[in-house]
């Protein structure tokens, strides 16, 4: 029977455990750009299994929140350079989370002061973070078919520049309602033509996503995050049905021998089962998919060992807990107390609330 402490092979990586840092978006890089301050914060963790980081944009229209870093120029790839350095010299293993917010931006975090895009030309219900605070997201445009080999290619480059800067795979963000999940769901992508409409065709983009990054960086590098039952904030309703566009998600991305899927279980942050989501049927996804399952969200110690043991899972992933608990991996062994999270400091700043929350000896000795 296999323990969250166990080691395991997903794709092309070892892991010495089945603990992962989920992505955490922590404001913390000026204009985009890695600072020697992230670099000591993944090494405080590279006793996890896996570091899945922050999402990280993969071209300016991608942006869409206030000093989230960037992987798509010369300066972003020698930025992360001693990030992944950092990790891999503590011995751990780091993927870096490609991003395209799409619609979830606003026009003063965008080249020129441009418009976001989306599937849709319809305003997401929700706020970002910007140089003037959080603010209601401005209206999107709905690109054009003849745009998107442009953004499937720069998913391709963002991830030959993580692969450059030194990364050990990559994760396609596509979940909590940002720009693939935009055109996932039939409650937002409400277009016409190849990439809208049946399921077939709003699942197309992110096909088309996964297979150039896979040629890029190798499919066993290569994970996927989805998130059926998340609204994210209210930004986006449901699809119509989460369980068949799941299954057909799976369905198309199963054969490119993937190293994982990332899979949030219920409202990203929230309920794992929201009031009014349909039941899944998390377990027939699982057994569609032939590499490595990940799930995430309001997930203990003792409910990751469970998912393990029971084969529910071969991977859990910790997201606010490891904000707070560098050390996390071994005070789940020890079944030791955890550090309570200082939520004030959560996005920007500097190393307060970052990287100065103690590890276990420090808190003995203390």
């Amino acid at each position: 029977m296999p323990t969250l402490f166990d080691p395991v092979r997903v794709g092309a990586l070892q892991l010495a455990n089945r603990v992962v840092m989920a992505p955490l978006t922590r404001n913390r890089a000026p204009g985009g750009v890695p600072t020697a301050l992230m670099a000591d914060y993944y090494r405080q963790r590279a006793t996890a299994g896996l570091i899945i980081t922050e999402a990280s944009q993969i071209s300016g229209m991608a942006q869409g929140y206030l000093d989230t870093p960037g992987i798509y120029t010369q300066a972003h790839i020698d930025a992360w350079r001693p990030i992944t350095d950092s990790v891999h010299a503590a011995g751990g293993n780091i993927v870096i989370q490609l991003w395209h917010v799409g619609r979830i931006s606003h026009t003063s975090l965008l080249p020129d002061g441009a418009d976001p895009v989306s599937s849709t030309a319809r305003a997401a219900n929700t706020k970002t973070f910007t140089r003037d605070g959080f603010v209601p997201v401005s209206t999107p445009r709905a690109l054009r078919d003849d745009e998107i080999p442009t953004l499937v290619a720069d998913y391709a480059h963002a991830a030959r520049c993580a692969a450059n800067a030194g990364f050990d795979g990559v994760e396609i963000h596509a979940a909590n309602t940002y720009l693939i999940e935009q055109f996932l769901r039939d409650s937002i992508n409400d277009r016409v033509g190849a990439y809208g409409g049946p399921v077939e065709n709003r699942v197309r983009l992110l096909v088309e996503v996964v297979q150039a990054v896979g040629r890029e960086v190798g499919f066993e590098r290569v994970g996927v995050r989805l998130s059926p039952l998340t609204t994210f904030g209210g930004s986006a309703p449901l699809d119509s049905n989460p369980q068949a566009l799941m299954h057909h998600v799976i369905s198309r991305i199963a054969p490119m021998g993937l190293a994982y899927v990332h899979m949030i279980e219920g409202e990203t942050g929230g309920a794992r089962q929201p009031e009014g989501a349909p039941a899944m049927d998390w377990q027939g996804l699982r057994r569609a998919f032939p590499g490595a399952w990940m799930v995430n969200n309001g997930i203990d110690g003792e409910r990751a060992q469970a998912a393990i043991a029971s084969g529910h899972a071969d991977l859990v992933a910790f997201g606010r807990s490891f904000i707070s608990n560098p050390d996390l991996v071994r005070r789940l062994r020890e079944h030791a107390p955890l550090n309570a999270l200082r939520a004030d400091f959560l996005y920007g700043g500097g190393a307060e609330g970052y990287t100065d929350y103690p590890m276990l000896d420090e808190r003995v000795a203390g």
